[in-house]
């Protein structure tokens, strides 16, 4: 049985108003930099270590005792851990279950993520809700200095509003997961930060997937011959997608059913002519509600997002590609949570169904999108 490495090295979070916690490295021993956020799922951490979308992000964990199960082979949503840093309250002594094949600790080592542990991530977060998401540095080792010089260091980093992020993250070669039996379509992925699972719930649906990098052209995704066109999630600011939304307005040109979730929620929305703008806090962990007003279902969903889009509630609004609406709308603050034109086969959500990790409320979305392509067959 492995155990969690014994750390001894003090450890400093401050963040770019000034306040400070104390606690004990945890991880990567060294200093860190990013956008301070909190993630309120009490489990899957390690699809959440791997999310693309949280490049960048220091993510603070709410539920207080992680690393319990270890680290295994099988749960990542890339090939390496996103997150900038990592700060829990009660880091596991021992890993406890049949799939671990090594401790979070040594794995966050192994990966260079600096972390700290031991401090109170409960008054963090309320911190966090009340000033909003800020810059943020972890220092422990040979990075500790005195603290103006720590808070110097967390000024001069870069702030997530204007980032450009996607094309960091994504694949930088096409790759194709195969149908699971019988293909019956075949769709193009735009990777802005795909989690390995997106493709999988659609390879179960017999969908082949192409996936392309963020940079693909409008001839590359139609190279692939797609029945349908999907935009992925991923990190960053949607108002630097460009090249996104100009891909996206291409597709919806031709028709072609598209689906998106998260970012590619927001590049929807922009390519309708919506604007976005940063949450105060953002939406993070597999326990959100959200009503489907179409048929007044409320699913519990993963987030991971700190931007949104910026459409009228309760209008069906005119675009350059006919009607939309509002489809979706997170019932704790009223934000767009998806978005549905009335007039051509494209829809998107906010929230992640793939299930990585999370509930499975919302796994009938890839339903929804093979029935449009089923119709555009048809």
């Amino acid at each position: 049985m492995t155990t969690a490495t014994t750390r001894t090295h003090p450890a400093v979070l401050v963040l770019e108003d000034g306040r400070t916690f104390r606690g004990r490295s945890y991880g990567a021993v060294g200093q860190t930099l990013g956008e301070a956020v909190f993630s309120t799922g009490m489990t899957g951490y390690q699809e959440t270590l791997t999310d693309p979308s949280y490049h960048r992000q220091v993510v603070v964990m709410t539920a207080p005792h992680i690393g319990n199960t270890g680290v295994n082979d099988e749960d990542p949503e890339s090939g390496r851990i996103w997150v900038a840093g990592y700060v829990v309250r009660d880091p596991a002594r021992i890993p406890s279950n049949w799939r671990s094949a090594r401790t979070l600790d040594d794995e966050l080592t192994a990966q260079g993520v600096v972390g700290i542990s031991g401090i109170d991530t409960r008054a963090l977060t309320r911190h966090l809700r009340e000033r909003g998401a800020m810059r943020v540095g972890i220092f422990s080792g040979d990075a500790l200095a005195a603290e103006d010089e720590l808070l110097t260091r967390v000024q001069a980093a870069p702030q997530m509003s204007g980032a450009d992020l996607a094309a960091e993250v994504a694949t930088t070669e096409p790759y194709t997961v195969p149908a699971q039996g019988a293909r019956r379509f075949t769709v193009a992925a735009v990777d802005l930060g795909i989690k390995g699972m997106t493709p999988h719930r659609m390879a179960e649906r017999g969908i082949e997937v192409h996936v392309l990098p963020a940079t693909a052209t409008v001839e590359e995704i139609y190279a692939t011959a797609p029945d349908g066109v999907f935009f992925s999630n991923g990190p960053g600011d949607p108002a630097t997608a460009d090249h996104a939304v100009a891909l996206m307005r291409g597709v919806l040109e031709r028709g072609t059913p598209l689906f998106g979730i998260c970012f590619g929620n927001q590049i929807l929305g922009r390519a309708l002519g919506f604007g976005t703008y940063k949450l105060k806090y953002g939406h993070r962990g597999i326990n959100q509600p959200v009503k489907d007003r179409a048929t007044g279902k409320v699913e519990v969903t993963a987030h991971n997002h700190g931007f949104a889009v910026d459409a009228p509630l309760d209008t069906v609004s005119d675009t350059p590609f006919g009607r939309a609406e509002v489809s979706h709308v997170c019932l704790n603050d009223n934000v767009v949570e998806g978005l549905r034109l009335l007039d051509r086969p494209a829809f998107s959500v906010q929230y992640h169904p793939e299930a990585a990790a999370g509930p499975h409320d919302a796994a009938y979305l890839f339903d929804r999108f093979v029935s449009l392509m089923e119709d555009q067959r048809a």
